[in-house]
Order: C-alpha cells, then structure tokens, then sequence
C-alpha cells in the first residue's frame, strides 16, 4: 500500500518566519545564537569535495504567499528542480520566536499584502485572490505535502496547494480543500487523509521543521544549496548564481 511505503520513506529521510517586509539580516541578527548557529551548520554542510553535484533544497509551507511566488519561478530560475521540503511554518515560529507579518496590524498586513500584489505583477503571474480567512490553520495541508513528498508527489502537490491558495483562494485549513488539492495533484483522497492523521507523518514533518531549524532556516521561501542559505522569493536569483558557480567549480 502506497501509505505504508510512504511513512518508511520518510522515517529513513534525512530531513520560517515567513519572508517579511524588513531586513531578513537584521532578523537573522536579532535571533539569541542563530548567527552561531547558521555558521556551524554551514560548516557542517560544506563539502569536503569529490565530484557530486551541489545539494539544493527549497523549504517551504503552502500557507505563504511568498513561498507561492517563488514556488511558479523556482525551476526556471535555478535551472534544475530542487528538493522540496515541506516544514510547519507555525512550528518555526515557535523556535525562532517570531510570527506572522500578516498578524502584526491593519497597517503591516495591507503594506504586506500590497507589495506582494506587485511582485505578482512583475512576475506576470496571475491576480493573487487570497483566501479568507488568511493566514489560517495549514497544519494538515503540511502534514498531507510530507506524505506527498514520501509518495513522489511533493512538487506536484505542493504546487496544486499554493495556487489552489493564491490563484483561486482556496482556504487550505478546511480539510476538504486539502483533500481536493491532493486529488488534483495525482494523490488518494482516502490515503491522504488516513497520512495526515498517521503519527509517522507528523513525526516526519516536525524532525524536518527542526532539522531546518538547525541548519539556520528562519523563514519561507529559503533555497539552500549545500549550507548557504537564501531566504525569500527576491533571492532566487542569488541562489541560481551561487549553485551555477558551485556547479563550475566541479568541472
């Protein structure tokens, strides 16, 4: 049963604050040790050599309208598809101590929801229409894409749900909603929902969001390329010319 292959998938793996309007390095500096903590995680990633092609993966949670953005540029930018890791954004929140910019009054969230309006824009990517409420409860939509990504459906999944969210406001805390995002992204209903309940699963994505966490990932969108870290839609670019020279760097 595809269920049962999924949950050892995961429990073999080797497995934030969501990108806001202010500096991403002033909060990076305004975390207690996680300055200390990125550099050694990023010691600990980096390669020792040999010939293997860098690690890239994108963290993300599908109840982030930037995650969204960089999710439809993602492949194109970079050039090659990355690892996509879901993780409990409300989860990180508790670690780093932050929270939503979304929940910081009527003047963040309009400023917020403004600018991520025009980066749509820039994009050619379709009118945003965002769900209501929003933010909302994405707990069971993130445990169903870390069943996704066990099942070989992550990117498809995770895809389905952040437009399912942001093109068509759909609310991903209705577990109906999940279960038809999951349908439409190529997965069972029944089995997805049976995941989402499965304690493997929950294990699963909170050992991924503590993992990120340890590695220095303090927001959503972030790409990491083996330890370097690039947090929000607006560094892809960065990321793509990080990973092309580390690719270089192998020939």
């Amino acid at each position: 049963m595809r269920i049962i292959a999924s949950r050892l998938a995961l429990l073999g793996a080797r497995t934030p604050l969501e990108r806001g309007l202010g500096s991403a390095d002033a909060l990076r500096q305004s975390l207690p040790g996680n300055r200390e903590l990125t550099r050694s995680a990023r010691e600990r990633m980096t390669p020792s050599g040999g010939d293997r092609a860098p690690a890239c993966t994108f963290y993300f949670d599908v109840g982030s309208p930037y995650a969204y953005l960089a999710a439809e540029r993602l492949a194109r930018v970079l050039g090659e598809q990355p690892r996509w890791q879901p993780l409990s954004l409300g989860a990180l929140f508790k670690l780093t101590g932050g929270g939503s910019w979304a929940l910081a009054g009527a003047e963040s969230r309009s400023a917020g929801i403004a600018e991520i309006e025009r980066r749509a824009r820039d994009y050619r990517l379709p009118p945003l229409r965002w769900p209501q409420p929003w933010p909302g409860n994405y707990l069971m939509a993130m445990r169903a894409a870390t069943f996704a990504a066990g099942a070989g459906r992550g990117p498809e999944f995770a895809l389905q749900a952040l437009r399912d969210a942001f093109q068509h406001g759909h609310d991903l805390s209705i577990p109906e909603r999940v279960l038809d995002t999951a349908e439409q992204a190529g997965l069972e209903r029944n089995e997805v929902e049976a995941a989402t309940q499965d304690t493997a699963i929950k294990q699963a994505l909170r050992a991924a969001t503590d993992a990120a966490y340890e590695l220095g990932v303090i927001g959503v969108p972030t790409v990491a390329i083996d330890g370097e870290l690039f947090w929000g839609d607006d560094r892809l670019e960065d990321a793509a010319a990080y990973l092309a020279g580390a690719s270089r760097a192998l020939d």
